[in-house]
């Protein structure tokens, strides 16, 4: 049992959360200075935003209810808050670029420009191909296991350690999904969904690592008789 409590409590430190202090880039008293400002008057510079003008329960400020921004219209735009940062942001680096200095991180992400909505496009296009990576993997075990190699009396897997890798596969699916979600729009809830689905997934992996190099098999009755 000593290699369970070993691994429960390395499962639990994986779990943990580190709380970090705040980037440079929106340190900064200017930055600052204009995120204020922008929730004020909904601007920055001579860059307006419409959405600035809504309350928080979605309607205009000082217009009638029934005058709102369609539902189809909304979802592909960001929030004032949003775009506050952005553009505070780009006005910042404009300025620091002027006076030949580095780029900093905001927000604990590096200022890059914003490509058909897409916040981190590029993170976006590698979560996608890894999406895409794992999901061919997954189809082809699945042929190879079910397709190509005999099975047992009930059309099951001879290889005892399918449902396992099944599970793992959804994980990966899972968690490669949110982050390119994650990455193309930050707000709370993709946050959330991104950073939940890789901790499930790491500490399903040490666990699967466990049980696979290990070959345990009769020391969890229960877990077998729930993934069979």
């Amino acid at each position: 049992m000593d290699i369970f409590v070993f691994s429960f409590f390395l499962v639990l430190s994986c779990l943990s959360v580190i709380v970090v202090d705040a980037s440079k880039g929106d340190a900064h008293p200017l930055y600052r200075s204009c995120i204020r400002q922008c929730e004020e008057t909904g601007c920055v510079g001579p860059k307006c935003f419409p959405q600035c003008s809504f309350s928080s329960d979605g309607e205009l400020v000082g217009r009638p209810w029934y005058i709102r921004e369609p539902l189809y219209l909304q979802w592909k735009k960001w929030d004032c808050l949003s775009d506050c940062r952005y553009y505070c942001m780009l006005d910042r680096e404009k300025e620091k670029e002027l006076l030949n200095h580095d780029p900093v991180k905001y927000h604990g992400k590096w200022p890059f420009k914003r490509i058909y909505g897409m916040q981190e496009p590029a993170s976006v296009a590698f979560s996608a191909l890894n999406l895409a990576m794992h999901f061919h993997g997954w189809a082809s075990f699945f042929i190879v296991l079910y397709y190509k190699l005999p099975l047992k009396d009930g059309k099951k897997a001879y290889y005892e350690y399918a449902s396992l890798w099944h599970i793992y596969a959804f994980f990966s699916l899972n968690s490669w999904l949110w982050s390119a979600v994650f990455h193309s729009r930050d707000v709370d809830v993709t946050e959330k969904l991104d950073y939940s689905s890789a901790v499930i997934l790491l500490g399903y992996s040490l666990i699967l690592a466990i049980l696979r190099s290990f070959n345990i098999r009769d020391e969890l009755p229960e877990l077998w008789f729930l993934l069979r």
